[in-house]
């Protein structure tokens, strides 16, 4: 067997690299970061609430948790077939699956920081005059939710960048890094399959990175003295 089909060398993924990278930084990249950023996005939008509301009202997290705990075990790629149907191959379809993937993550993260919410926090808050439901989630719960609710979020773009990658490699998609690492591997050349892996982890590195700096260093930097 050609030993480039079990591992290419180092000299190969470069190789490859200099005659692929433009198309990965303006063709593949883009796309797979558009899939990313709808099904994120959708993700936060719709899990954000239901979790807030969960957390908060006794009968919402009756009625929803019996739902949540029945749809959240089924995997995301198990949605290809219904993704394809509903949107076909587009990027609606890729991010739904990434949707699928993200919005459990967060939804369970947001429920539990608004559960874990001391009592003493909202009796306190309301013998100040914050009485309204409204006003004790604004200026009580949610700040006191929001490290869980970034965790549920930093975890849930490492498996919607999971799912990004499978969804485009499964036909969900006709474009993007994950979509181009199969195509290849039908073509044999594996130093590029290599290289756009190689593209995969450092893409998620960086946005992991990106996050935790915006979150840790800006939007929580209250909680450095409290964690050294």
């Amino acid at each position: 067997m050609d030993e480039t089909l079990i591992l290419p060398s180092f000299l190969q993924v470069v190789q490859a690299m200099a005659g692929q990278w433009r198309i990965i930084l303006t063709e593949d990249l883009p796309i797979s970061l558009l899939h990313f950023a709808i099904g994120l996005l959708g993700g936060v939008l719709v899990a954000m609430p239901i979790g807030m509301s969960m957390g908060w009202f006794k009968m919402m997290d009756r009625i929803s948790d019996p739902l949540v705990e029945l749809i959240r075990p089924i995997p995301p790629l198990a949605w290809i077939p219904f993704a394809i149907v509903w949107f076909g191959l587009t990027h609606e379809s890729a991010g739904f699956i990434v949707f699928v993937g993200a919005v459990f993550p967060i939804l369970i993260n947001t429920y539990t920081g608004f559960r874990n919410l001391p009592k003493v926090y909202v009796e306190s808050a309301k013998v100040l005059g914050c009485t309204s439901d409204r006003n004790l989630i604004r200026y009580v719960a949610f700040p006191f939710a929001l490290p869980s609710i970034a965790a549920g979020i930093r975890i849930a773009m490492g498996i919607a960048w999971m799912c990004l990658v499978a969804a485009e490699m499964f036909g969900v998609s006709t474009s993007g890094l994950g979509y181009k690492i199969w195509l290849y591997y039908y073509l044999h050349k594996m130093d590029l399959v290599l290289l756009y892996m190689i593209v995969l982890g450092l893409v998620g590195l960086l946005l992991d990175r990106s996050f935790r700096y915006v979150v840790e260093e800006r939007l929580l930097k209250w909680r450095v003295g409290l964690t050294q």
